[in-house]
């Protein structure tokens, strides 16, 4: 099928204008309507400006998508998206330059320029996040709660402020175009059988079953272990979680090996009050290792995730690939930032008194239920590709955690839930991006795409990088590219609290042992030397 000319482009566009003509007319005369019973009968349909917002935006939705065809190019006018290998059959024998290729494209599909930036208000929106966070704060503490129309604002802006939200918020603006141009048959084609959700199920999953107080027990019962080999002095246990744990998270996930880490890091180091230095040097350097560590497996870091299965990536393949770089890179990141600060450690030891305990607990888990959820983890990682056999297994864990609920705790489902409605977001953008990422990328040298990929993570979460990466069909064949996009992607994930999705549930542990909130300048600096090394790491050999 071709792709659409400029031609049909203007004669849809006026049947577009034709079209919300016709829906501006029913939307203002059903609101006038019910402007008329809310003032001669008293009928609350709209009892504030919130709720008078609210109606007429869901009027005029209702409206736009009961035509449905609004520009409408159904399902058998169009293929969309336009597959890639169409624009490189228009353009075979052209000899168009990158610019060139980028905007034949965009002339052939408007809809893919609005995708894009879309998509780019997206990213710009997760640097203001914080900012929604500080405004909903501040609303909150001016008797907020106490005003509907305060309390509501706030929330709002709260939810804007949530990292995990932000593409979530922006896909909806997206949908309604896609609809309004394409018509509800594409739109519902492209989820059906364009974009694949398993990935974001299968986070969503293994993260909820990975938190569970049998797992955390069970893993922090190793490293006390492992802190033991040092006699569980403050250097031992701090060396221990920042290298243990990290990589832990190849098997139980990187969100529950973050959260542990974090936990104990909390307990053994934090509370000792070491300097502000040293702070954010560890801080950063277990966002880094938590990032990196997770490259063992190829199941649990979410760049990988994201990518396993169109780039066919089992254990073995991902730990010649990475593993074995990442083990260097994260063990050589601790011992030189032990080595530099040892004075410091050799202080905390000595006002240590009695910090180390072990952690309380008021039932032991018996060994039995803990490889239960031990074989429901393995069952969710054999069935990361089936997401019905994923559900299915999870509905069977969550009715054995109520039937053992003496020894369970509960079961945390917003963490995992807002980090898979990031990643469902992503993929709904992803599908749509292909046009030019693919043509970008492919410019790139290996070296080139390794620092590209590097310095994109530090100002987007990473699977988004590793996903976007994986629509360029060139680098399915290509394990060295495979390697620059995935290694670079890693390497990045410690540098800001969004260059990875679990950075977030570390920040929310510790933040309270930073006076004045952690600071995005001091965390940078704090990982930009783990991050060299690890990059070191992975290219010298």
């Amino acid at each position: 099928m071709d792709v659409i000319s400029l031609k049909a482009v203007g004669s849809m566009m006026g049947e577009a204008v034709a079209a919300g003509f016709g829906n501006g007319r029913r939307c203002g005369i059903l609101i006038f309507s019910l402007q008329i019973l809310h003032k001669k009968n008293n009928v609350n349909f709209v009892g504030s400006r919130f709720s008078r917002i609210a109606v007429i935006v869901g009027c005029v939705f209702f409206l736009i998508f009961l035509n449905g065809t609004a520009y409408a190019i159904t399902h058998s006018a169009v293929n969309f998206p336009v597959p890639i290998q169409e624009y490189k059959a228009l353009e075979a024998g052209k000899n168009l330059s990158l610019g060139g290729i980028l905007k034949h494209r965009v002339l052939a599909s408007p809809f893919n320029l609005i995708a894009t930036a879309l998509f780019l208000c997206a990213i710009i929106h997760t640097f203001f996040a914080s900012r929604f966070l500080m405004l909903s704060k501040k609303i909150s503490d001016s008797n907020g709660e106490n005003l509907p129309g305060k309390y509501f604002l706030a929330t709002i802006c709260h939810f804007l402020g949530e990292v995990e939200a932000v593409f979530g918020i922006w896909a909806i603006p997206l949908l309604i175009c896609m609809a309004i141009f394409f018509g509800w048959h594409a739109l519902g084609h492209y989820f059906n059988n364009v974009v694949s959700f398993a990935e974001p199920v299968f986070v969503v999953i293994i993260m909820a079953i990975s938190a569970t107080r049998p797992v955390l027990s069970l893993a922090e019962s190793i490293l006390q272990r492992i802190a033991s080999l040092g006699k569980r002095t403050v250097a031992a246990w701090w060396i221990s979680i920042l290298i243990a744990a990290p990589f832990m998270g190849s098997f139980i996930t990187e969100p529950a090996a973050m959260t542990i880490g974090a936990m104990l890091l909390a307990k053994q180091f934090y509370e000792l009050r070491p300097s502000k230095k040293l702070c954010y040097a560890t801080l950063g350097l277990l966002f880094v290792n938590v990032s990196v560590g997770g490259t063992l497996t190829h199941f649990a870091a979410p760049p990988i995730v994201m990518v396993a299965h169109k780039w066919h990536l089992t254990i073995g393949r991902v730990f010649m690939l990475l593993g074995s770089h990442a083990i260097v890179g994260v063990v050589a990141s601790t011992l030189v930032y032990y080595l530099i600060f040892r004075k410091e450690f050799s202080d905390l030891q000595s006002r240590c008194d009695g910090i180390d305990k072990k952690y309380e607990d008021n039932k032991a888990i018996p060994m039995v239920i803990t490889i239960t959820h031990c074989l429901f983890l393995a069952w969710t990682v054999l069935n990361l590709h089936t997401p019905a056999l994923v559900i299915a297994g999870f509905l069977f864990f969550l009715a054995f955690v109520k039937a053992t609920k003496t020894y369970q705790g509960d079961v945390g489902l917003k963490s995992p839930i807002l980090v898979g409605f990031f990643l469902a977001s992503l993929v709904t953008f992803g599908g749509l991006q292909e046009w030019w990422i693919s043509p970008v990328l492919k410019s790139l040298k290996e070296f080139q795409l390794f620092v590209g990929s590097t310095i994109l993570t530090a100002f987007n979460d990473n699977a988004a990088i590793t996903y976007l990466s994986s629509l360029v069909s060139e680098f399915s064949t290509n394990p060295s590219m495979q390697k620059a996009v995935l290694s670079g992607a890693v390497t990045g994930g410690g540098l800001t609290v969004i260059a990875n999705a679990p950075n977030p549930a570390g920040q929310n542990v510790l933040s309270k042992y930073f006076v004045d909130g952690i600071s995005p300048l001091y965390l940078f600096l704090g990982a930009i030397i783990p991050t060299l090394l690890v990059a070191l790491s992975f290219n010298c050999w």
